[in-house]
């Protein structure tokens, strides 16, 4: 089955297009650097002729407000569209657990626009939704950080080794499309501000973390229930703990 990624030289969009060739696949790794454009179009038809699935882990490469929502906007249109005439059967996208409940953050609001294109196409699709990759902790650490302090959200989160997001994307991929949302999490449910902290000290970062309810979040003010899921979701069995031992890269 032939399967294109866009996004695919990404942290999880590599990984995924490995998995997916260890079972057999004929999967592409499509972005920019390979001549594949979702903002352009350049490419689009050439890549996805004959293509029986599509999964988008692609990501804006700004984080300023309108980019990201020009970006979502422009590319899911252009990728949709492509996808529409080259029959594609099943149109898999990666987001965010809690997306809906972050529009005051610009860049979730351009998550939102993304998916709202997903489900008004006629495209068979599925959309996962995860939460926040262990990988991304010292990023959320830098974001919060005022001089010697971290200033972030006591917020409760349940943090996914990104291995383990690539793993529940192949099952998702290759499964039926839900014409919905799932959401898939890490198996730890944890403060947002006590992880970093163990982060920080696992790294042997001298930063503080203080616990403020008012700590922006990407623009937006958490609850404790804004990025942890909801239901039943698809549960990785890596630990922090585990993850931090294996060695794995933080950025």
């Amino acid at each position: 089955m032939k399967i294109v990624v866009i996004g695919g030289s990404g942290l999880i969009g590599s990984k995924l297009v490995n998995q997916l060739r260890g079972v057999g696949h004929e999967v592409i790794a499509a972005s920019p650097a390979s001549g594949v454009n979702t903002i352009t179009g350049e490419g689009l038809d050439q890549v996805l002729a004959g293509a029986q699935i599509v999964v988008d882990v692609a990501n804006s490469p700004s984080f300023e407000d309108q980019a990201v929502l020009d970006f979502f906007q422009t590319s899911g249109r252009n990728l949709l569209a492509a996808g529409a005439r080259a029959g594609v059967r099943h149109h898999v996208a990666l987001s965010v657990v809690g997306t809906d409940r972050l529009a005051e953050s610009g860049y979730f609001r351009g998550k939102i626009a993304q998916e709202k294109l997903i489900r008004e196409s006629r495209l068979p699709y599925t959309i996962v939704h995860s939460t926040q990759f262990m990988e991304f902790l010292g990023g959320i650490a830098q974001s919060g950080t005022v001089g010697d302090e971290v200033h972030l959200s006591p917020a409760f989160v349940q943090p996914i080794s990104s291995d383990e997001v690539a793993t529940a994307m192949a099952e998702y991929t290759l499964g039926a499309p839900v014409n919905g949302v799932v959401e898939i999490a890490g198996p730890e449910r944890l403060r947002l501000s006590e992880l970093v902290q163990r982060y920080l000290v696992a790294v042997r970062d001298p930063r503080k973390v203080v616990a403020d309810v008012q700590a922006r979040y990407f623009g937006a003010e958490l609850k404790d229930d804004t990025l942890v899921p909801s239901g039943q979701p698809w549960l990785g069995k890596v630990s922090f703990d585990a993850w931090f031992e294996q060695g794995q890269t933080v950025r």
